[in-house]
């Protein structure tokens, strides 16, 4: 079922489907937040904003608008 990974709740592990939004595409690119790429979601900030999840064996903060971009399938 393909989600936002703005949705995806603390401790969730999904894969990368694809970016909803091309603007935003390359820079999550360069980050290593690939189509294919397993992530996640480590903690989710008291007010939803921002999040961090671990990609690619680092752990890399998002503000919740990149988060929507991120189309994720669940594992």
């Amino acid at each position: 079922m393909r989600k936002r990974l703005s949705e995806i709740k603390a401790g969730q592990t999904v894969v990368i489907d694809s970016f909803a939004n091309d603007e935003i595409f390359l820079k999550l690119m360069e980050m290593g937040c690939v189509p294919g790429e397993q992530v996640t979601v480590d903690q989710i900030a008291p007010l939803k904003d921002p999040i961090s999840i671990i990609v690619a064996g680092y752990r890399l903060s998002l503000r919740l608008n990149e988060a929507q971009h991120i189309l994720v399938d669940e594992i």
